[in-house]
């Protein structure tokens, strides 16, 4: 019996703990399709939370490849169209994960707003196409 693994196996087991890309989904509202299956179809590991409270504290340990999360316009916020400009604030700091957003078309001028102050890879108004989802999330 070999005391250690052959090198390549060894390898291999290595690489595919570092090629494990993460993919944070905060859904709040919903109202839209599963997309867990999609994002696995991708090659994403998923974590789901369902507010961007509970994502911020996610964050703390876990440092997605991508977060896919909904615009909720907010109007009774006085200095922010919504929760979501917090979770921007943060992840401004890992200018490597990928943010895609699912918004109402009645609130694109809004989001247009939120995006001059934070980058956002992607914005896509519902109803989500699957076939574009998945584009992005392979780009």
């Amino acid at each position: 019996m070999e005391r250690y693994p052959d090198a390549a196996r060894q390898e291999a087991a290595f690489m595919t703990v570092i090629s494990k890309r993460t993919l944070l989904s905060i859904i709040e509202l919903g109202g839209y399709p599963d997309f867990k299956p999609l994002y696995r179809q991708a090659g994403y590991e998923v974590e789901s939370v369902a507010s961007v409270r509970k994502a911020l504290g996610l964050l703390k340990k876990l440092s997605p490849d991508v977060i896919v999360a909904e615009f909720n316009f907010q109007s009774d916020f006085r200095d922010r169209t919504s929760s979501l400009e917090s979770l921007l604030a943060v992840v401004q700091r890992s200018p490597e994960t990928r943010v895609i957003v699912f918004y109402e078309k009645d609130h694109a001028h809004q989001l247009a707003r939120l995006q001059a102050q934070f980058p956002i890879h992607a914005a896509l108004a519902y109803p989500i196409d699957p076939v574009t989802l998945l584009d992005q999330l392979c780009e």
